[in-house]
């Protein structure tokens, strides 16, 4: 695929099924992480894959975490979260681990893990799979963290839903660039 195309036609895949990245395809979306801009080379994350049988365990910590913020969530909430980490064969998620540094400020820190997962999505694009980056509420949930084994100032700063796209018919609009760009 050619970089330029890839860059300028990539979209949310909100429908994804099997299969999901494998192998040297997966390996190839870590390598395009590691690749991003990272001052400092501090490698200010951390991707946790969630596949198979771990959907559905973490699916049930979502639902605890569900229960536990509204203990009177309605049914149609509670199969939400339960099923939430199904709607892709794959799920990574991706972990800030901000350090103290005297030169890299932590946002920088977090921009770079934001590329990372962007690095990610892009690479799984180019090489035939599609994404959706979904953050959400268990982004920040204590049970969904300590599932996760994040802790401290660590961030869950999404999730990267991983797949083969369904093809739809959704077009996303291209805006037009003069409302966001000056010159100085």
């Amino acid at each position: 695929m050619d970089a330029l195309d890839l860059l300028l036609n990539r979209t949310s895949e909100p429908k994804l099924e099997a299969p999901a990245p494998q192998g040297q395809a997966l390996e190839n979306l870590f390598q395009a992480a590691f690749r991003v801009p990272d001052h400092g080379m501090l490698h200010p994350y951390r991707f946790v894959v969630i596949e198979g049988e771990g959907r559905q365990k973490l699916g049930e910590v979502c639902l605890a975490a569900l229960l536990a913020a509204d203990p009177e969530a309605d049914e149609k909430a509670r199969d939400k979260a339960l099923h939430l980490l199904e709607r892709a064969p794959m799920v990574v998620a991706v972990v800030s681990k901000v350090q103290d540094h005297p030169k890299v400020p932590a946002f920088e820190q977090l921009v770079t893990a934001g590329l990372a997962a962007h690095a990610m999505q892009m690479a799984a694009v180019a090489q035939g799979f599609g994404g959706i980056w979904r953050t959400g509420a268990y982004a920040t949930a204590p049970l969904v963290r300590e599932a996760l084994g994040v802790s401290g100032e660590d961030e869950i700063l999404g999730f990267l839903y991983l797949g083969t796209p369904v093809p739809t018919k959704f077009k996303v609009p291209r805006p037009d660039s003069s409302a966001f760009v000056s010159h100085f």
